[in-house]
């Protein structure tokens, strides 16, 4: 997400830093890259205008230029300004009435519409522990009811049946009326989407819209779309009263530009943004985290969130146990750690929230494959009980039996076994007294940004 504005911007800021003095001619030489940087990550035009001048206005301040560290002042006011583009905080769901409260999802065909429903529903119902019921109104295309059910079932969602025979407004009704009798909370409307907006689709959404008095409608627009998310959606803002903007696909969006022109174009604020295709990655919107991913500052508010979230504790304490009784870390505990991992998002998905990894060199990130963990996990499960237990035992036709069983090379093993040793004696030296200090010590001074702005390991 934002990879090729973060790499820019990124740049750009590693240049600042390293300015002694800031004088109205660089401040002026570096916001001349920063609005390039902003117009090829296809961020509307009047958006770019506004906050390149906002960013000069404030830094040719006296503050600014007299400052001993005038590049961080100035960073601090380009992160200030995104976050003031980006809708300053977390704009949440507004649920405070009667139940049913109805939110209405609207947008364009193929946008993730249905989807991202069903994303929502499953949102609501771990993170606010509310009942929530789907419906479909998009009669024109049976198979979007289809989904929508099969979508409801897998999350064990309450879903509304609908047929295409049906009129859309008494379908939306219906479901309202139902989800009363059955006392639940929220009501979520599927609807109809179009490949372009026309008068037919406004009106029906209209009509719906009138008759259930959604107290959320959510347009959905798919990331990608650059700048023209931001237009489309300010045309359904000028029919429809939208309370807030879903981003879908943000995960494949590497420039970043719906993001920047949404809440400057229509006034509707960004709620959610969807990061990949499974039923749980929707995350609510944080301007100040996004904005520091776009600087390469990285988002671990985000990445600590969904470790509590994600991760099996029970593992990872029944492994710790393990090892501070200096039992042996062996290949069954190091697969059930990539198995975590990519419940994280892989290795990509951790570090583009940690901080300064934007700075790392392109083969650097080259060798961050999730593609390699598929492998190593394919010939650790190639391999039998014991030999995940003793590595030790697996020797040459034992390697070629696990290079045939996972569709790997025996060079493929050999460095798997080799790079397992050094973590396994890591993993010895942390279960001793002041092990796990000395470790992160020793990782923070090889990490490429040490001393800049990091704070020193204390152990705990």
């Amino acid at each position: 997400m934002f990879t090729h504005l973060s790499e820019r911007l990124t740049r750009i800021v590693k240049n600042l830093t390293g300015q002694g003095r800031l004088t109205e001619d660089n401040i002026k030489d570096t916001l001349r890259e920063i609005r390039l940087a902003l117009l090829e990550a296809d961020v509307a035009l009047p958006v770019v205008k506004e906050f390149v001048d906002h960013v000069y206005v404030k830094a040719i301040g006296k503050e600014v230029i007299e400052s001993l560290s005038p590049g961080q002042v100035l960073i601090k006011i380009v992160h200030d300004e995104l976050v003031a583009i980006l809708g300053k905080e977390n704009a949440t769901l507004d649920l405070r009435v009667q139940p049913p409260a109805i939110v209405l999802m609207a947008g364009l065909q193929g946008s993730g519409k249905t989807t991202t429903t069903i994303k929502l529903a499953r949102w609501l119902k771990e993170h606010q522990q509310k009942s929530v019921m789907v419906v479909s109104t998009d009669i024109y295309r049976p198979a979007a009811i289809q989904q929508l059910e099969t979508l409801a079932k897998t999350t064990d969602t309450t879903f509304f049946p609908s047929s295409p025979t049906q009129d859309p407004v008494h379908i939306a009704q219906e479901a309202v009326h139902a989800a009363k009798n059955k006392v639940i909370d929220v009501v979520i409307i599927d609807t109809a989407g179009r490949l372009h907006i026309d008068n037919d689709m406004m009106t029906e959404i209209q009509r719906i819209h009138t008759a259930t008095t959604p107290i959320e409608t959510l347009f959905v627009v798919d990331a990608m779309t650059g700048q023209d998310a931001a237009n489309t959606a300010k045309a359904f803002h000028e029919t429809l009263p939208l309370t807030g903007v879903i981003l879908t696909k943000a995960d494949g969006d590497a420039r970043g530009g719906a993001a920047l022109s949404i809440r400057q174009i229509t006034g509707a604020p960004i709620k959610f943004i969807g990061i990949g295709e499974k039923t749980d990655a929707l995350e609510p919107f944080y301007p100040e985290r996004i904005a520091s991913r776009i600087l390469g500052m990285g988002d671990v508010l985000t990445l600590v969130e969904e470790a509590e979230r994600k991760l099996d504790k029970d593992k990872a304490e029944k492994l710790a146990k393990k090892i501070k009784k200096g039992k042996t870390f062996d290949l069954k505990d190091f697969r059930d750690q990539l198995c975590e991992i990519h419940k994280m998002g892989g290795i990509m998905g951790i570090m583009s929230k940690l901080p300064g990894m934007g700075a790392l060199p392109t083969n650097v990130k080259e060798q961050m494959n999730d593609k390699k963990l598929v492998e190593i996990e394919a010939i650790i499960n190639s391999m039998t009980p014991k030999e995940r237990r003793f590595p030790g035992l697996i020797k040459g036709s034992h390697k070629r039996r696990i290079s045939d069983g996972s569709g790997t090379s025996v060079q493929a093993i050999n460095q798997l076994l080799k790079q397992f040793l050094v973590m396994q004696k890591m993993m010895q030296k942390m279960s001793k007294k002041g092990g796990m200090m000395k470790m992160m010590r020793t990782m923070q001074n090889r990490l490429p940004f040490a001393g800049n702005n990091i704070p020193p390991w204390r152990g705990g």
